[in-house]
């Protein structure tokens, strides 16, 4: 009991002392500064989450949900030193691999055959039509290759030639948004000429392998078939057929508010195609692939900048040919459903409903493609300011012609100036 006595009084103390309100004050006072310093702590560590996650949420609130990574500033090189060179194949292709062949397929080695590409947006509606153009292509050695923007495709399979194409399926996707997605460089690097056409175009009058031979003898970088003058739709003259050429690369036309004549040295006089049948050599969609933007689908006003893509002066390199002509039935197809068996559909491709009201889709279509026109003409305008290297080679030949044409002007001004005080100081 004795040795029991100090423990009870030891934890009668510390009662005491809990009791205390002086001794309870000591304590409380020590431990303020500990639990001021972790206050701090946690407050700091909460003000930087916090911060960090606004500063992540206004990057991806103004960036394009699309927007291209940036390329690395390590040399491809140094990319692949984990690969022995001899393996490396930096080219591909969209030709079909069969999965099994026979011995003398397999000697030579799975070259290609195909050096050209047709890349078509289709739908059902215009099954008749793509058919009769790719019965055009497939014999002449292209491979072809069909973007279902209507969602429709096992409806394709009766065709004899469906399987020798690839079909990809993206619903209500515009041409360009498809090629920007499906028609990258390296893929397609070893094709000659890349023909990347609308569903709707008449090829009654056309011969790919001709075409090509004009072109090439020509040296066309950016071209396209002539329309026929009957066309459905024709915006710009220089695409209308002309009987008496092969090929023509500038217009002349007095009428209207474009005047082209033979000073004229730019789109739509001459320069130009237009976007529902351009034809682009490996080099020129090279250029044109890096052209078209992520995120503008409809493509208006690009046709405008494709002269800057003609590997030269636009002016020689790109061209109509005439010889091989194509009728443009004008046929506006997407806004539609795309579904023929359902109400609303595809009959009409222009209204839906959205309650009570009626929507007019092709309206709002318009309104999307001005919309995205104004944007590209603001994003090369201000590409053109922000990069100080860039030099338009063409404006520069013309103003190199007209600094020319000044300095001969002031050349004999000055000659004439100095004869005259010359003859007036002899007087004196």
């Amino acid at each position: 009991m004795e040795h029991d006595l100090p423990s009870i009084k030891s934890w009668k103390s510390l009662v005491k002392r809990r009791n205390n309100p002086q001794e309870g004050g000591k304590s409380s006072s020590k431990m303020k500064p500990v639990m001021a310093l972790m206050c701090t702590v946690l407050l700091i560590f909460w003000y930087k989450t916090t911060n960090f996650q606004y500063q992540q949420t206004q990057i991806e609130e103004t960036d394009y949900p699309f927007e291209m990574a940036k390329e690395s500033d390590e040399p491809v090189s140094e990319k692949l030193k984990g690969l022995p060179f001899g393996i490396i194949q930096p080219r591909s292709d969209l030709e079909l691999k069969p999965l099994w062949s026979s011995t003398s397929l397999r000697s030579k080695g799975g070259e290609s055959t195909n050096r050209n590409l047709l890349a078509m947006p289709v739908g059902l509606k215009q099954k008749n039509n793509v058919d009769d153009v790719v019965k055009k292509f497939l014999p002449a050695n292209f491979t072809v290759i069909l973007f279902h923007y209507d969602g429709n495709m096992d409806q394709w399979w009766d065709l004899e030639w469906s399987s020798k194409a690839i079909h990809i399926v993206a619903h209500n996707q515009t041409k360009w948004w498809f090629a920007k997605r499906f028609l990258h460089p390296d893929i397609v690097s070893i094709y000659d000429y890349v023909f990347l056409w609308d569903e709707d175009l008449g090829v009654e009058n056309f011969n790919p392998q001709k075409y090509l031979r004009i072109v090439k003898s020509a040296g066309l970088e950016i071209s396209q078939p002539a329309l026929h003058p009957n066309s459905t739709e024709v915006h710009h003259r220089i695409t209308v057929r002309s009987r008496t050429n092969i090929f023509h690369r500038r217009v002349y036309d007095s009428r209207g508010n474009m005047k082209c004549s033979n000073t004229s040295e730019g789109p739509p006089c001459t320069g130009f195609v237009e976007g529902m049948a351009p034809v682009f050599s490996r080099s020129a969609w090279f250029c044109t692939w890096n052209l078209i933007q992520n995120d503008l689908v409809h493509g208006w006003g690009m046709d405008m900048k494709l002269g800057y893509c003609a590997q030269g002066d636009r002016s020689k390199k790109v061209g109509i040919v005439d010889s091989e002509y194509i009728f443009h039935q004008g046929i506006q197809t997407l806004g539609g459903s795309g579904y023929p068996d359902k109400k609303n559909s595809a009959r009409s491709g222009v209204t839906r409903r959205r309650g009570s009201a009626t929507f007019d889709s092709r309206t709002e279509i318009r309104r999307q493609s001005t919309w995205e026109l104004r944007t590209f003409k603001e994003r090369w305008n201000r590409a053109v300011e922000e990069d100080k290297n860039w030099i338009d080679r063409s404006s520069s030949t013309r103003n190199r012609v007209s600094n020319n044409r000044r300095f001969k002007r002031s050349s004999v001004i000055s000659s004439l100036w100095q004869r005259q005080a010359a003859s007036a100081e002899s007087k004196k």
